[in-house]
């Protein structure tokens, strides 16, 4: 099944569409930022002319300088939408017609432009031009390109709403992280490609101590926010390996994804995320493991393995209260506990204890565990 189209990509191809359903010879797909009180294009089609890109990285213009948009820019449209209107390159020349100048400085001839209103507000604009040797747009012109536009509004309502479907399928709501799900999908990517490209996979699993307690004397409220910063301590220490997931299992628990780092970098990165854990105002420090795929742990062939070895090293410096972290195969190699912990089979009893342990914490028992 293909993958839902991304906003960027829908506006591309409304643009894209909206161009060769009006035989125009360019499209551009434009927001109005309120706040900004600019006009800023997302995306360019056709023929660009000197300076122009497909998708532009900050090409904007002010909204006051453009009269026909001021008038309806901050009204509500309720039950329809303001009609689009065209605009050449053949009348006079008025030097406060910026549009008229944009024209003709780029060899094109006119332009039609029809807002594009979304839940009742303006929301941007699609605008077509033509070439100096085209035919002029029309009445009829304006009318399709209106209609065009209410077109594009739709496919971006709808690309908008499957993106925020997206973001709460695959984020933590109190942290904002991204969750069990993002890592589980990401994981699994990851180490194909370690398989296929012998990337560095680095896995590192926290614990996060005392979170219990906060909410038994302090109350839920104050554990939650304690949940919060770490998470966000969690967000800034990852931000030092470039692409890292960082992600909340559920519970007390989170982890680090790094694909391409060096182990040795994942490991100062856990130093300084247990550092700041401990220093933090509530909570009691954290009980970091890591396992990855540069240390002699043996072949990692699965995403199952390489968590089972970080939630082991995880474990074992929970259980020796260690104040950084604990790392798989370290200690002796495949020889090291940690290792032989991770890959020996659980007896039914364990299995079953350890089933029970993660629904008590937030449903961290998942297809990764084992």
């Amino acid at each position: 099944m293909a993958a839902a189209p991304t906003p960027l990509e829908s506006v591309e191809a409304a643009a894209e569409g909206a161009r060769r359903a009006l035989d125009g010879t360019f499209a551009a797909i434009s927001v109005w930022e309120r706040e900004r009180g600019r006009l800023r294009v997302l995306v360019n089609t056709g023929e660009l002319a000197e300076g122009e890109e497909r998708f532009p990285g900050d090409e904007s213009y002010p909204v006051d300088v453009f009269p026909e948009i001021t008038e309806f820019l901050h009204e509500r449209w309720v039950g329809g939408q303001p009609h689009a209107w065209v605009e050449t390159a053949r009348g006079d020349a008025d030097a406060d017609h910026r549009r008229v100048t944009a024209l003709r400085r780029r060899g094109r001839g006119c332009c039609v432009v029809a807002p594009i209103v979304l839940h009742g507000r303006a929301w941007g604009e699609l605008y077509v031009a033509r070439s100096v040797r085209a035919p002029l747009f029309g009445p009829a012109d304006a009318d399709f390109a209106t209609v065009l536009a209410a077109v594009a509004a739709s496919g971006i309502v709808q690309t908008e709403r499957l993106e925020e479907v997206r973001r709460l399928a695959f984020t933590d709501p109190l942290t904002g992280l991204a969750n069990r799900r993002a890592v589980d999908a990401r994981l699994d990517e990851a180490v194909e490609r370690h398989l296929g490209e012998g990337a560095v996979v680095s896995l590192l699993v926290c614990d996060l101590n005392g979170l219990k307690k906060v909410n038994d004397t302090l109350g839920h409220a104050v554990g939650d926010r304690l949940l919060e910063r770490f998470g966000s301590v969690l967000s800034l220490c990852g931000a030092k390996l470039p692409g890292a997931l960082a992600a909340r299992l559920g519970g007390d628990e989170f982890c680090l994804l790094s694909v391409g780092p060096t182990a040795d970098e994942v490991v100062r990165v856990a130093d300084e995320l247990c550092r700041r854990a401990g220093a933090l105002e509530l909570g009691e420090g954290v009980a970091c493991g890591v396992a990855s795929t540069a240390d002699p742990i043996g072949v990692v062939r699965s995403a199952r393995r390489l968590f089972r070895l970080a939630d082991a090293a995880q474990y074992r410096a929970k259980a020796a209260r260690s104040s950084g972290p604990v790392v798989a195969g370290r200690d002796g190699g495949r020889a090291d506990p940690v290792v032989r912990m991770a890959d020996r089979p659980p007896s039914p009893l364990s299995a079953e204890r350890r089933r029970f342990r993660g629904r008590g914490r937030g449903g961290v028992d998942g297809p990764l565990r084992g």
